[in-house]
C-alpha cells in the first residue's frame, strides 16, 4: 500500500548551510538574496537548538526546549525566516531524535538524572541500562584509573568537579570522605578506556559523548520535539531533515508519530541504503536524505573494466592481504569483527545478557542450555553478516537476517550441538520465539547494534583500508561494485519518480568523505589505470630520494588524495592522511595513538605526494583536466535534474574541492556571482528551470530515458523530464577522446524545438550530432520552447 505522501510546501530544491558560532543566523540572512538569486526554493540548516557551547555542528544538543543562543537564539531564527520569505523562500531544518550531548553542566535532564538516579522524571528519556554496573551510570572521563588521578577530582559544594567536567551530587552526600561520596552517587567516574567495554548507556555509534534519547515514549518525543513543531506550526520552519533514525528503538513508529505531528509537512531521513536496498514503502515521509542518489550518479562516471585493471595495479603496487585491503568484502568483514570485540564491545555484551536471560527463562525446552559465550558467538556471527543497516519492524527481518546468513554463522562452531546457539538467536530476532518484554528489548538491541555496527566497520573502517579506488569509499557506496551503467541509472531514476518522486538527492554533504568535485576527478582514474600506475611508479621512485612512505597502502591513498584536490596546502593534506590512518586502524587509531608511525605519515606526505615528487601528479592531473571538468560538469547536472529534491551544500554550486575534516566543517565561501565558472553556470541553469517549471521536475513529472544513435553512443547519457526539459552529459570522455570522439553518433531529439538553457541563441531540432551539442559544454540542459519549423 503506497503511504500518503508529506505535501504542504514542497521543496524544488534546497541549499545546505552549516550554522555554527561564526556562522549564526544573521549571516544566514545576509547570504539569502545570493542564494535566492541561484533558484532554490528553501535554505536547508544544520541543527538549530541548543547544543554544547563551541559546537561546530550542532548535533550534541543539550535543550530541545531552546533554539540556540549562539546563533541568535528564537529571535534570529524568526529574523532569518522572514528574510528568508521576503525573498521566496523557506526554511528546512536538520532535526536530532537520537541522541544528545553526554555533558552534564550543559544537559538540564542529564544533570537531573544523575543527581536523583531512575526515580528522576527525566530517567526515562536516556537510554540507561541501570541493571548494569550496580546501577550506576559509567562515566568515562578520567585521563588514567581512578587510583591514580583521584586527587584530580574535588567537591565543590553540591558539585563534583574533575578539570571541566561538573557532575552533581547526591543529596546528603557532599560530606563523606571521597571514596565514600564516589561510591553513594549514582554514576561513577573512570578512566575513558573502559569505555569500550563497561558503558552502561546507548551511545551514537561508539561515541561516548554522546548519550542515546528514547523518543520511542510518547512523553519524551513530546518533549523533544515540542519546540520544532511550534516552530512549524507557526511557519518559522516548513520541513524537515531527520538525523540517524536507524540508531532509534522504533524508526517506524518513530516516523509514524512525527509524520502526524507535523501534518505531513516534507519530511527526509538519513537513511543509508545498502547497493540494493529499498526504502520502506510504508514509512511516510518523502524519502531519503539523498546517498542512495549519490551512489548512482557516481557510479554513472566510472569505468567498470577501467576499475577492474586499476585493482590489479593497486595490488601489485600496495600488496594488501586480502581481509586488509585487498579484497573488499574480506576487509569489510574482518573490520565488523574488530568493531564488535573493540568499539561495540559493551552493546554486545548488553545483547548476550538479554539473550541468556531469555533462554534461561524460557518454557520452551529449545531454548535452555544455551551458553552465555555460545549466544555471544550466535550474535556475533549473524550481526557481522548483514547486508543492510538493519531490520525494520515493517519489512520481514528473515530478509535481513537470513538462512544463507545463518547457514555460514553455524560454521564458526566446531560442535554443530552448539551452533544451535544461531537458530535460537535467530528465532528471538525474527519473534519466532516469544514477544515479552526481554523479547522485545533483545529485538531492538540487535537492530540499534547492527546499524552502530554497519557504519562504524564500513564507513569508518573499511572504506579506509579498502582503496584502490577512493571516489568509491563513499557514504553509502559499495565499494565491491562502484560503477553503475546507464540502464542501471535509468532505471533507478524511473523508481525514484514513481516511488518517491519528492525524495532528497545529494552529490556533497557535511559528511561525504570527499566532495563531489574530487570524486568526479577520482573517477577519471578508473578510464586509464595503466598510466595511472605508470605515473605513480615514477613518483614513488622520486620519493624515495625524499622520505620512505611508512607503508604503500597509505602511499597509494595519499597520492590518489593529492589528485583528486589538485593543489593543496600541506597541512591540509597531512591531516586528511591522519584521519585516514587513524580511521584504518591498522598502524595507529584514535585511541592507540602511535607518534612513530605518525610523524612518518606526515614527512612522507610533506615529501612525497606535497613535495617535488608529486609535482609528476600534478602534472599528469593538468593533463586530464578537460574529462575532470567533463565528470564535475556531468555530476553536478545530473544531479540537479534527475527524479527529487537537489540539496546543494554550501559552496558546491561552484568549484569545490574539500576532504570531511578538516575541511567540512569550515565556515561557508560562497563562489563570486558575477564569476560562476562553467560549474556556476550549469547550476544556475538548472535551478532555474527548476524554480520557473517545478511541475516539470516535481511529483506529478515523468522521466525518461534518451538513447543516442552512433559508433560512441555509450559515452552519451541523456533523459527527458516531462518531455519539456533535456538532459545530456558525456559518460568516460577520456575513453570516448582515444577512440575517435564523437564521430557521427546522434541525439534524436523529441518532437519540438529545443533550446539551449546556458546559451539560448542555440536551438536544436531532430537528430543533433554530439560533437555540435557538446560543442561549447560537455553536457547539454535543453528546453523544450515550441514546435519544429
Amino acid at each position: 500500500m503506497t503511504p500518503e505522501r508529506p505535501d504542504p510546501a514542497v521543496p524544488t530544491a534546497t541549499y545546505r548551510l552549516q550554522l555554527q558560532p561564526g556562522f549564526p543566523f544573521e549571516a544566514a540572512a545576509a547570504a539569502v538574496p545570493y542564494l535566492a538569486s541561484l533558484g532554490v526554493s528553501h535554505l536547508h540548516l544544520s541543527p538549530v537548538l541548543e547544543a554544547v557551547p563551541g559546537s561546530p555542528h550542532g548535533y550534541d544538543v543539550v535543550d530541545h526546549a531552546r533554539v540556540r543562543g549562539e546563533l541568535g537564539g528564537e529571535e534570529g531564527l524568526r529574523a532569518l525566516a522572514r528574510t528568508a520569505r521576503e525573498h521566496g523562500l523557506g526554511l528546512v531544518v536538520d532535526i536530532v531524535p537520537n541522541h544528545m550531548a553526554m555533558s552534564p553542566r550543559h544537559n538540564r535532564a542529564l544533570w537531573e538524572v544523575l543527581r536523583e538516579g531512575p526515580k528522576s522524571p527525566y530517567a526515562r528519556w536516556f537510554d540507561i541500562d541501570w541493571e548494569a554496573q550496580g546501577g550506576q551510570v559509567l562515566l568515562p572521563v578520567l585521563g588514567g584509573p581512578l587510583g591514580e588521578v583521584i586527587g584530580e577530582l574535588r567537591v565543590d559544594g553540591d558539585v563534583l568537579r574533575y578539570y571541566d567536567h561538573a557532575f552533581p551530587l547526591r543529596e546528603g552526600t557532599e560530606d563523606l570522605p571521597l571514596p565514600q561520596l564516589l561510591d553513594a552517587q549514582w554514576y561513577r567516574p573512570v578512566w575513558w578506556r573502559l569505555a569500550r567495554t563497561e558503558l552502561n548507556y546507548r551511545r551514537f555509534f561508539s561515541i561516548s559523548e554522546l548519550i542515546g534519547v528514547r523518543v520511542e515514549d510518547p512523553e519524551v518525543f513530546e518533549a523533544t520535539h515540542a519546540t520544532v513543531l511550534r516552530l512549524l506550526h507557526e511557519g518559522v520552519i516548513d520541513g524537515l531533515r531527520v538525523d540517524h533514525p536507524d540508531g532509534l528503538a522504533d524508526p517506524d513508529g518513530y516516523l509514524r508519530r512525527l509524520h502526524e505531528a507535523t501534518g505531513g509537512r516534507w519530511t527526509v531521513v538519513e537513511k543509508i541504503l545498502s547497493d540494493g536496498e529499498r526504502l520502506p514503502a510504508s514509512w511516510p515521509v518523502a524519502g531519503t536524505t539523498g546517498y542512495d542518489a549519490l551512489r548512482h550518479v557516481d557510479g554513472l562516471f566510472t569505468d567498470p573494466a577501467g576499475l577492474a585493471e586499476l585493482i590489479g595495479h593497486y595490488r601489485r603496487f600496495a600488496a594488501p592481504q586480502a581481509d586488509r585491503g585487498g579484497d573488499w568484502a574480506a576487509t569489510a568483514r574482518r573490520a565488523a569483527y574488530q568493531v564488535l570485540t573493540h568499539e561495540l564491545a559493551t552493546e554486545c555484551d548488553r545483547l548476550t545478557r538479554v539473550a541468556h536471560r531469555l533462554c534461561a527463562a524460557s518454557p520452551d525446552p529449545r531454548l535452555r542450555d544455551r551458553a552465555p559465550w555460545a549466544l555471544r558467538t550466535a550474535l556475533r556471527e549473524l550481526l557481522v553478516r548483514l547486508e543492510v543497516y538493519r531490520p525494520y519492524a515493517s519489512v520481514d527481518a528473515a530478509s535481513v537476517v537470513t538462512e544463507e546468513a545463518a547457514a555460514e554463522a553455524r560454521r564458526a562452531f566446531a560442535v554443530p550441538e552448539e551452533a544451535g546457539a544461531v537458530d535460537v538467536v535467530r528465532d528471538l530476532v525474527l519473534g519466532r520465539a516469544g514477544d515479552g518484554p526481554d523479547h522485545v528489548e533483545l529485538r531492538t538491541r540487535f537492530a540499534q547494534t547492527a546499524s552502530a555496527l554497519r557504519a562504524k566497520s564500513v564507513e569508518d573502517t573499511a572504506f579506509y583500508r579498502y582503496v584502490p579506488l577512493l571516489s568509491a569509499t563513499e557514504v553509502g557506496g559499495n565499494p565491491g561494485s562502484p560503477a553503475v551503467s546507464p540502464e542501471e541509472f535509468h532505471a533507478y531514476c524511473a523508481r525514484l519518480q514513481r516511488d518517491w518522486p519528492v525524495t532528497g538527492t545529494v552529490v556533497s554533504t557535511h559528511d561525504t568523505k570527499r566532495s563531489a568535485d574530487v570524486r568526479a576527478a577520482l573517477a577519471v582514474l578508473t578510464e586509464c589505470p595503466r598510466d595511472w600506475a605508470d605515473v605513480l611508479a615514477e613518483a614513488a621512485r622520486g620519493e624515495r630520494d625524499a622520505a620512505d612512505a611508512p607503508d604503500a597502502q597509505l602511499a597509494w591513498a595519499a597520492w590518489q588524495t593529492v589528485f583528486g584536490l589538485g593543489p593543496a596546502d600541506r597541512e591540509r593534506v597531512q591531516q586528511a592522511l591522519l584521519k585516514h590512518v587513524r580511521e584504518a586502524g591498522t598502524h595507529t587509531s584514535w585511541t592507540e595513538q602511535q607518534p612513530a608511525y605518525e610523524e612518518a605519515v606526515a614527512r612522507f606526505v610533506a615529501a612525497g605526494p606535497c613535495g617535488a615528487p608529486g609535482e609528476r601528479v600534478a602534472a599528469f592531473r593538468a593533463a586530464l583536466e578537460p574529462h575532470l571538468r567533463a565528470n564535475v560538469l556531468g555530476t553536478a547536472l545530473v544531479h540537479l535534474t534527475m527524479p527529487g529534491v537537489p540539496d546543494l551544500y554550501q559552496g558546491t554550486e561552484g568549484e569545490y574541492r574539500a576532504l570531511v575534516d578538516p575541511d567540512n566543517r569550515r565556515p561557508v565561501r560562497f563562489p563570486p556571482a558575477d564569476d560562476p565558472g562553467d560549474k556556476g553556470a550549469v547550476t544556475r541553469a538548472a535551478l532555474g528551470l527548476r524554480a520557473r517549471r517545478p511541475d516539470v521536475f516535481g511529483a506529478a513529472a515523468s522521466y525518461a530515458p534518451l538513447t543516442a544513435e552512433g559508433p560512441a553512443a555509450a559515452h552519451c547519457v541523456a533523459f527527458v523530464r516531462s518531455g519539456e526539459v533535456l538532459t545530456a552529459v558525456t559518460r568516460l570522455s577520456l575513453r570516448l577522446a582515444r577512440a575517435g570522439g564523437w564521430r557521427d553518433t546522434r541525439l534524436p531529439l523529441p518532437p519540438g524545438r529545443w533550446a539551449d538553457a546556458l546559451a539560448p541563441e542555440r536551438a536544436f531540432t531532430g537528430h543533433v550530432r554530439l560533437a555540435e551539442l557538446f560543442e561549447r559544454l560537455p553536457v547539454a540542459l535543453l528546453e523544450r520552447v515550441g514546435t519544429a519549423d
